[in-house]
């Protein structure tokens, strides 16, 4: 693993081909205009001499892990908030939000008979893009909300002014979360011996918790075997767990300003997260955010929806993995329930036949959102499952591997998507919701999929062994 000793700052070198602000002369999707730019520079000044929030050995283990992906040897697990908030950072929540994403990850490996790897949308995911640079709230025009690393969600116009201030705070916010992340995951808590702990009381009195009841009882009956075989109780196989973190490398101002090169290699890497993703909105070919990503060394992941056509697709694998290094790129898909049996076979078989070595991600969140009559933005357990069974089908038919599922998801009982085994209907909406931006996946609803996904790839698994 790189320490910090090893990692020089992003000025030197200026003369290379790639630097961490050679984005700049580009055009800059979602922009960020600073109303005090000489603020903006001192806040850009102060991340530039903070240590790195992770080092680059950690990003080539999970590029080592996600090359397994490619490769049909292991299922990726991305989940977390929507928005990440200042506000909301504690151990408690923490631990819950570990819980639900170990207890998922425990079902999909068992299910699936493959490891999981693990990474969550936490530590970073603090900004949002948004449609519109403004919006109307009870009759005043206010700065759209962007997230807490940009703006604040109250109604007023001081609450809504872009504040560079924050890119700091956001790093600090992130260090804390991280820390409890590494505490928790190598102190003992991610131990398989502990899998009853991981089952929360609103999610136990459910069916797919109690579903999760009986796999921790046959976990146990196994643990017990291994221990009666020898196997000792401070084995790291059992007591820890590899946990990686993701966000999407929206605010490339935050982002450049904890870019890293490492002094061993001469690499650059962005130290703010292990993988970064571009969205939807910013994957324009010749836009600032590909140039930025297509720089670092991180593993990398794109948003791709039907807009993209089998030939941008091409074009995005070649720049972003000229080499063709499995693990370096995953494509995360997002298209709607309605649209992916039209719109994604051509795509998977214009990267298989091309022979590019890419992780396959399903999100199927994004592209299902909706407004309910009431004027709710939801989503439906029904439309995200039956989005999530046709990448499976679709991807494995092509003859490569499903390998993921990208989620919105909380710990917290709220009341944001419609459906899963409780029937969750839209009156039900307003109960508990309390997302900063998108509708979110309680953690019952989660753990309901976990259990379909499962069932969907051990099926995949059989097709491709055909």
């Amino acid at each position: 693993m790189t320490n910090t000793a090893e990692v020089t700052d992003t000025n030197t070198d200026a003369g290379a081909p790639w630097t961490s602000d050679a984005w700049r002369t580009r055009p800059v999707a979602q922009a960020v205009d600073w109303p005090d730019e000489a603020q903006a520079q001192r806040a850009l000044e102060q991340l530039r001499k903070l240590p790195p929030l992770i080092f680059a050995g950690e990003a080539r283990a999970l590029q080592s892990q996600l090359a397994d992906v490619t490769r049909g040897a292991a299922f990726v697990l991305l989940a977390g908030d929507c928005a990440e908030s200042f506000d909301e950072v504690s151990a408690d929540r923490i631990r819950d939000q570990l819980k639900i994403i170990l207890q998922m990850s425990l079902v999909l490996t068992h299910g699936a008979g493959l490891p999981v790897v693990k990474i969550g949308r936490m530590a970073g995911q603090l900004a949002k893009p948004r449609s519109a640079p403004t919006e109307i709230v009870n009759g005043v025009e206010l700065q759209s909300l962007r997230g807490h690393l940009l703006n604040a969600e109250n109604e007023d116009p001081d609450s809504r002014r872009l504040d560079p201030r924050r890119l700091v705070q956001g790093y600090h916010h992130s260090a804390i979360v991280l820390n409890l992340v590494r505490a928790f995951t190598s102190g003992g808590f991610a131990d398989l011996r502990e899998v009853h702990r991981w089952n929360q009381s609103f999610i136990a009195e459910s069916p797919s918790g109690q579903r999760y009841e009986m796999l921790a009882a046959e976990i146990d009956r196994a643990v017990e075997f291994l221990h009666a075989c020898g196997v000792r109780d401070d084995n790291d196989e059992l007591s820890r767990t590899a946990f990686y973190t993701a966000h999407e490398a929206l605010v490339l101002d935050y982002e450049s300003g904890l870019t890293r090169r490492e002094a061993a290699t001469g690499e650059w890497y962005d130290c703010s997260a292990h993988l970064l993703w571009i969205g939807e909105r910013t994957r324009a070919l010749d836009g600032a955010h590909m140039d930025f990503v297509r720089g670092i060394r991180n593993p990398i992941g794109v948003k791709i929806s039907d807009d993209c056509s089998p030939e941008e697709l091409l074009q995005i694998c070649t720049m972003l993995n000229p080499e063709r290094i499995p693990g370096r790129l995953t494509l995360m898909i997002r298209m709607g329930a309605r649209v992916i049996d039209r719109a994604l076979p051509a795509l998977v078989q214009a990267v298989v036949d091309a022979g590019h070595p890419v992780a396959w991600v399903s999100d199927p969140m994004h592209g299902n959102t909706r407004t309910t009559a009431s004027g709710v933005k939801t989503r439906s357990f029904e439309d995200v499952s039956s989005e999530f069974l046709s990448f499976v089908r679709i991807v494995s038919e092509a003859g490569a591997w499903p390998g993921g599922i990208h989620l919105e998801l909380t710990p917290d009982d709220v009341t944001e998507c419609t459906g899963g085994s409780w029937l969750l209907d839209e009156d039900e909406l307003g109960r508990n919701y309390t997302s900063l931006c998108d509708p979110r996946l309680n953690g019952r609803q989660g753990l309901d999929l976990a259990f379909l996904a499962a069932e969907a790839l051990r099926d995949a698994r059989t097709r491709l062994a055909r």
